[in-house]
């Protein structure tokens, strides 16, 4: 019984990225390992009900074989595909060989029988299994003259068996573009984890470039602020340096010029930091709606006008839920919809915070305990909950609070 909830867990711990990849990866092993099955099914059909003579064995023997060649050139091949390579050529030529063994078993075991219209299909489920496999690394300009060529052998493999012309010409079309879907159908699968990786790695790169710009801005009002300053003091304490090698008294008024500037400094740099780190509720909300929205999430936010009036710490305090909680959704979720919700009551302030598409456990992380401690510190409560797939994220604090 503790089994669908253990893997229900392992997969909602993944990614989609690595959910995308696993999809994919196991699209084709699971089909390709199924050519047996498939084969013994074509088999069953023909024979009605007869043991199958050499030839149907020959088949069943090809197809297992030609099974477990096409899934292993599928796992190299999508492994040279994330790194540019081509497929291995041994493994490609000798999956092509045993599917050609096994189309030519088919062929023999239904050739003459008054099941001969199982021998198209005979022949093109091994190759079509391959064609498949190398459908992972090439394009599809690569892979229509192959589909196209397994509908000609199909259709030669038909008239041979003693099909009528226009039969035989008829199967070979239907399975050309049978084969050329199904191939086309799993080489999208392949381009559709190509632009979700891609996906990932461009927004690592754009957070990346955004702490970047961050530590640029800052640096560059620490230098507006500290430069002017840091360049008084140099000058004053050189001039300092030189009157007291005169023994002038004016030395004593720069050292205390020195002082003053350096004071000012310190002040100035502590309103800077003070400023990067200050958390605006307004601003707060309204940065919410839009980092949500461009991540896909709608975002519906009530109650901002509640926002104006609050003591500053409050704000701060709640300030910081709000961010904890974006990032939560952002990080830990697969939220197609946030619900955030601003009430002012008599004595205190309340912020919930509600998204979908949970993947994790609440109130396990750092973030939530550091925001716990800093709402009790200030006489307040964070309250996390799940219900189903909605996580609800609940802070509450006296509107006299400090942060």
């Amino acid at each position: 019984m503790t089994a669908v909830p253990t893997v229900s867990r392992w997969w909602n711990s993944r990614t989609a990225p690595q959910r995308i990849d696993l999809y994919t990866r196991w699209s084709f092993y699971s089909f390709l390992a199924a050519l047996p099955v498939l084969a013994l099914a074509v088999l069953g059909a023909g024979v009605d009900g007869a043991a199958p003579g050499g030839g149907g064995l020959v088949f069943l023997a090809g197809s297992a074989v030609t099974g477990v060649a096409a899934v292993q050139l599928s796992r190299r091949g999508l492994a040279a595909h994330r790194e540019g390579r081509q497929l291995p050529g041994g493994l490609t030529i000798a999956a092509f060989a045993a599917a050609g063994a096994t189309a030519v078993g088919g062929a023999w075991a239904f050739a003459g029988s008054d099941s001969a219209g199982a021998v198209p299909w005979s022949v093109s489920l091994p190759l079509a299994a391959v064609l498949i496999a190398c459908s992972t690394v090439w394009a599809t300009r690569q892979l229509t003259p192959y589909a196209v060529g397994v509908g000609v052998v199909s259709g030669v493999a038909a008239a041979l068996a003693g099909a009528h012309p226009v039969a035989a010409v008829a199967q070979g079309v239907v399975l050309a573009v049978t084969v050329l879907f199904v191939v086309l159908a799993f080489r999208f699968t392949v381009w559709v984890l190509d632009v979700v990786l891609e996906m990932e790695r461009t927004r690592g790169v754009e957070l990346q470039l955004a702490v970047a710009e961050e530590r640029l801005r800052f640096a560059r009002d620490l230098h507006d602020v500290m430069g002017r300053n840091l360049s008084a003091i140099a000058v004053k304490s050189q001039l300092a340096g030189e009157l007291v090698r005169r023994d002038r008294p004016e030395a004593a008024d720069e050292v205390a010029d020195i002082s003053r500037i350096a004071e000012e400094s310190l002040r100035e740099v502590r309103e800077v930091v003070r400023g990067y780190r200050r958390t605006d509720l307004a601003g707060e909300l309204a940065g919410a709606r839009s980092v949500l929205r461009a991540a896909g999430v709608a975002c519906t936010v009530h109650g901002e006008d509640a926002a104006v009036g609050l003591p500053e710490p409050v704000q701060v305090a709640l300030g910081w839920v709000v961010r904890e909680a974006v990032t939560n959704v952002l990080r830990h979720s697969d939220a197609a919809d946030c619900w955030i919700g601003l009430e002012r009551g008599e004595g205190e302030v309340a912020l919930t915070v509600t998204n979908d598409g949970v993947t994790g456990e609440p109130g396990t992380g750092n973030g939530l305990t550091g925001l716990r401690e800093r709402l009790a510190g200030a006489g307040g409560s964070l309250d996390a909950s799940r219900d189903g797939d909605r996580f609800t994220l609940t802070a509450t604090l006296p509107t006299g609070g400090a942060a």
